[in-house]
């Protein structure tokens, strides 16, 4: 019983250095030598930087007086609402009929 077992274990260990040898990788190419390309253009990374600059920033008790006279925070709010109210749903069957191609 074990004789067949022994027999194909020696086949399998008996195949393996020349599994291991298939799958060699192949030698490396090297390119050709080409002519070297002009190093690249300096570009720093601070072109195009705008300094800090001091701006005129508004009074807070007169931004707040407007804001109080237009009617606060809750006409803000609801300006912001409306805008984004969705459109009309499609009257009455049309939600659910199919698509038209």
């Amino acid at each position: 019983m074990f004789k067949p077992l022994l027999a194909y274990g020696l086949v399998l260990i008996s195949a393996l250095p020349g599994l291991s040898t298939a799958q060699s990788p192949a030698p490396a190419v090297t390119p050709a030598p080409t002519t070297a390309s002009p190093p690249p253009a300096f570009r720093s990374a601070m072109d195009g930087y705008k300094p800090y600059t001091e701006e005129a920033t508004a009074n807070w008790k007169e931004a707040n007086d407007t804001t109080a006279r237009i009617g606060g925070w809750r006409v803000y709010a609801k300006e912001a609402r409306q805008a984004q109210a969705p459109e009309a749903a499609p009257p009455g069957d049309a939600r659910n009929a199919p698509a038209k191609p």
